[in-house]
């Protein structure tokens, strides 16, 4: 992996990153996510780290009066995920069988959009 990336001349030197979801029910998305991921929880009482080969990859913090979006002309989503597959369908298959719920699937353009069960769009995309 290397050292942590510099841009030339930025006071920033980002060590890592990490996706945050807002969910009155962290239990229910955190541990769809670790699925989704191959990861384990690490909670806490307010905040869930998915833990993926020993790092934090994404995490859920308790936020009691979540609005999902309602994709896509509904309440507005902030931020989605892109997840790239070699097979779509089994993916899928998978993640509605962990929570998830189909929105629309953009087969002619290669991906179809879920929501996660805090109402999270994402997209399963063919790689």
């Amino acid at each position: 992996r290397g050292s942590p990336r510099r841009i030339e001349d930025s006071p920033v030197e980002i060590q890592h990153t990490v996706i945050v979801f807002d969910a009155a029910d962290i239990a229910t998305e955190s541990a769809f996510w670790a699925a989704v991921l191959g990861g384990t929880v690490d909670p806490t009482d307010d905040w869930h780290s998915i833990r993926v080969d020993g790092q934090t990859r994404m995490a859920v913090q308790l936020a009691p009066d979540h609005i999902p979006p309602d994709w896509p002309d509904g309440n507005p989503q902030q931020i989605h995920v892109d997840l790239w597959v070699a097979d779509i369908d089994p993916a899928e298959a998978e993640v509605l069988r962990l929570g998830a719920r189909l929105l629309k699937a953009v087969d002619e353009e290669g991906f179809r959009v879920y929501a996660d069960p805090a109402g999270h769009p994402f997209c399963l995309c063919r790689h």
